[in-house]
């Protein structure tokens, strides 16, 4: 096995921050190529006129979790030493539902509010300090939220652990889904496109 780099050694603490500079700068860079440092572009979603932000997020999650897969069946990937991080599901579904509620009022999700922000955009700067106001409070209020924070504690647990299935059926079924997706997307935009032209 080869990877992964930090776990195996291959450079320390500081050199691992500036990967972590380097892997988040370039992802605001393809966020905001992408137009995803636009609230227009991001809230179109929400009216289905637009699915891009869909598309590329699953776009996204699917080459990363072939890339995972193909990597480790080769012998590079050594899969028990990348961190997991536990599910409290309760928790995120909660933290979920106020994050998706946030993005559809404020039009961002924190990583395009701090694209936006980078490009001058004023509004990505009042939801950076909007955030950043909600994170500092969480932290101070955390002794009377704590129940809730570890809230559907079931440990690190895999969805293949959790359905009982093969790793390699769970990935073949992402993959279908995306698909599938990706289809359905594109109808729904044409339809709402042919929608708006005879209106």
């Amino acid at each position: 096995m080869s990877a992964p780099f930090y776990k195996l050694g291959a450079f320390g603490d500081e050199a691992s921050l500036i990967v972590a500079f380097l892997i988040g700068t370039s992802f605001g860079f393809f966020l905001e190529r992408a137009g995803f440092g636009s609230a227009k572009k991001l809230v179109s979603q929400f009216y289905l006129n637009d699915l891009a932000v869909f598309k590329v997020m699953f776009s996204a999650i699917v080459t990363a979790m072939l890339g995972v897969t193909y990597l480790s069946w080769a012998g590079f990937l050594d899969l028990s030493l990348v961190y997991l991080v536990p599910t409290y599901w309760v928790a995120q579904v909660v933290g979920g539902l106020l994050l998706g509620a946030g993005f559809v009022v404020g039009g961002y999700c924190p990583g395009t509010s701090i694209v936006s922000t980078a490009t001058g955009k004023l509004d990505g700067l009042v939801f950076v300090l909007g955030f950043t106001a909600g994170t500092l409070g969480f932290a101070l209020a955390f002794p009377l939220v704590r129940g809730l924070y570890t809230a559907g504690d079931i440990g690190t647990k895999t969805l293949p652990q959790i359905l009982g299935i093969p790793y390699g059926i769970l990935v073949f079924g992402v993959v279908l889904m995306a698909v599938f997706g990706f289809m359905g997307a594109t109808w729904v935009e044409k339809t709402m496109a042919a929608k708006t032209a005879t209106e």
